[in-house]
């Protein structure tokens, strides 16, 4: 078996607003395998400033990766415990070629066309008319679920943005997230997440910074709305921290994204604990370019999780691979009729 790896740039269509920053580009890695004259790729998607593997030295174990490939995929797995995205990334290379085909990783009724995943529309930070602007659009889609990320502008133009939703929408018609990525301030975030009441929220991802985890804990002890840990998951790599951790803070969900917590093994680890402990959890795919994000899509129909998830990014850039995946009415759909355009035989 042959490996070898490539980076590669995503460019966004317009600049996405985070708590964390403005995003122009994405960089992402891919690794090929080969044998026997068949080939399978992987992506290994990192977001430089967040994934716990943004290290100096993240090119050089893909290399590593590559040149000790023959230890197979479960040594290099636990090999790897501290790269998550390589962890994610190997997993898909090794499934790609063992599929029969490349791209179809989780052959089931979404991958015949028969079914879809419900996903929420996701609103990115800006002025409040871009805001605005993006929830008509994601609305006229047809999308039930509104994910709206918070903490960027004025608290109040953003609960002039919900009141917008909730004077034209109610709950039943319309759900709504909002995402904070860590933005408020311990000392007023539950007089924040009160204020939001009214607006029916389903829930609100990660209200304060992670590594907080006493403050979080009365957080979603006292909470009037459901609480969700996105990147509070991130850099707890065994089970037992992750047992503990979930065990203390006991949020109302998780948010679990493949490529910042060990591909799917583990999504699947913090699943088993999070279920045991009667914590809600949804999936979401992480910038990937549409390779990963197709990964992701095909293992989550898999888990049966009729909460809309969060893997509705593939149309953010302007290089993007073509491929089946297809949204209509708030619904991600893999159209069969749509071809993957890319050659792997192009990436050497």
């Amino acid at each position: 078996m042959k490996a070898s790896y490539f980076k590669y740039i995503l460019h966004f269509k317009q600049a996405s607003g985070t708590s964390r920053g403005i995003l122009t580009d994405k960089e992402t890695w891919f690794i090929i395998l080969e044998k026997d004259g068949k080939k399978g790729i992987g992506e290994c998607g990192i977001l430089r400033g967040l994934s716990a593997d943004d290290r100096p030295d993240y090119a050089e174990k893909i290399q590593w990766v590559c040149q000790n490939i023959h230890l197979g995929e479960q040594k290099l797995w636990e090999e790897l415990i501290e790269f998550p995205s390589i962890q994610f990334g190997i997993e898909m290379a090794f499934l790609s070629l063992k599929s029969e085909s490349t791209f179809e990783l989780f052959p089931s009724d979404f991958t015949k066309n028969s079914k879809s995943i419900s996903i929420n529309g996701l609103i990115w930070m800006g002025e409040k008319d871009f805001m605005k602007a993006q929830i008509e659009d994601k609305i006229s889609q047809g999308f039930g679920c509104i994910k709206m990320k918070i903490g960027a502008i004025d608290f109040d133009k953003e609960m002039d943005l919900l009141r917008f939703i909730r004077e034209n929408f109610d709950e039943k018609t319309i759900e709504i997230r909002v995402d904070a990525n860590g933005a408020f301030n311990s000392n007023d975030a539950l007089f924040k997440i009160n204020q939001l009441t009214g607006f029916k929220i389903h829930s609100i991802e990660q209200p304060i910074k992670k590594n907080h985890t006493d403050m979080m804990s009365v957080l979603c002890k006292s909470t009037k709305i459901p609480i969700a840990l996105d990147e509070e998951l991130i850099g707890v790599f065994s089970k037992e921290d992750k047992e503990n951790l979930l065990q203390k803070i006991m949020p109302q969900y998780i948010v679990l994204k493949p490529s910042f917590i060990g591909g799917f093994r583990g999504t699947l680890e913090w699943i088993s604990i999070a279920e045991k402990l009667n914590i809600g959890w949804w999936i979401t795919s992480a910038l990937e370019s549409n390779i990963g994000l197709n990964a992701i899509a095909q293992f989550t129909f898999l888990q049966n999780n009729l909460m809309p998830q969060g893997l509705g990014t593939g149309s953010l850039y302007t290089n993007n691979f073509d491929c089946p995946l297809t949204v209509s009415n708030g619904q991600l759909w893999y159209d069969k009729n749509k071809e993957w355009k890319i050659n792997l035989n192009d990436f050497q």
